[in-house]
């Protein structure tokens, strides 16, 4: 659809820009439709992944979806993760 027949969606300027950036689609819009006052809340707060077990990472990465992580090392969750 022409972007002058697509509706204002709060946040589509910013999506726009952090795809332009490489980021895929979903985490685009992720980012984009956080609300302002939310967007630095939590960050920071958690330890790297570093601090984390094997365990943390892989309920963490069945939160968000990572096939495969069954075999995966811890290593290779926390790239998963920070590439998700």
């Amino acid at each position: 659809m022409p972007k002058d027949e697509r509706s204002s969606v709060p946040g589509e300027e910013r999506d726009e820009a952090i795809r332009r950036s490489g980021a895929s689609e979903e985490k685009a819009a992720r980012i984009a439709n956080t609300p302002d006052h939310l967007a630095n809340v939590s960050g920071g707060k958690a330890p790297p992944y570093e601090e984390w077990t094997r365990q943390e990472l892989f309920e963490k990465a069945k939160r968000v979806g990572i096939k495969g992580r069954a075999r995966m090392t811890r290593q290779q969750l926390m790239f998963a993760l920070r590439h998700h």
